[in-house]
């Protein structure tokens, strides 16, 4: 926790770095590389993920996205699993959480697009819908990653007992 933490809030990882002398801050940057490309690599691949959900299953013009909303949740979803298993049950590589958590699951979900297809159903005098599309999304998603949070735990706890 106290690894994943101090690069949440980017302090140094290496206690024998202080961020007050310029001289040692390259220091820290050379050890943020590996963490920066494999986010880079996990989020391409997310974002084809989603590009291609998107060519599977066009959103029509003034129709509801659903595509969006469903990768969304499903994204959502994924990320409730793979949070416990890898706090609960994985002692998972340091670099496990910036690739899949961040990249893949962070370029498979997507706020932009979803802000720019609530801004065009208003565009379109459709804004009671894209009020609905707005709250929908962020309750489904937040749904989803609880209920799956909370299924993979009590499975771990089933397979345990």
């Amino acid at each position: 926790m106290g690894e994943a933490r101090s690069q949440v809030i980017n302090e140094p990882t290496d206690p024998d770095i202080d961020l007050h002398m310029p001289a040692q801050r390259p220091d820290l940057r050379r050890g943020q590389w590996p963490i920066i490309a494999a986010v880079a690599v996990g989020g391409a691949i997310g974002a084809c993920a989603r590009y291609g959900a998107a060519l599977l299953w066009p959103t029509a013009p003034g129709a509801f996205p659903w595509t969006t909303f469903w990768v969304n949740v499903i994204g959502c979803g994924i990320i409730g699993v793979f949070m416990v298993i890898i706090t609960d049950v994985w002692a998972a590589h340091r670099l496990a959480r910036p690739f899949f958590g961040t990249g893949v699951l962070g370029g498979f979900t997507t706020f932009s697009t979803y802000a720019v297809e609530i801004q065009r159903l208003v565009d379109e005098h459709r804004a009671p819908t894209g009020l609905l599309y707005l709250a929908a999304t962020m309750l489904a998603a937040l749904a989803a990653v609880w209920t799956t949070a909370n299924l993979t735990r009590r499975v771990i706890e089933w397979r345990q007992s």
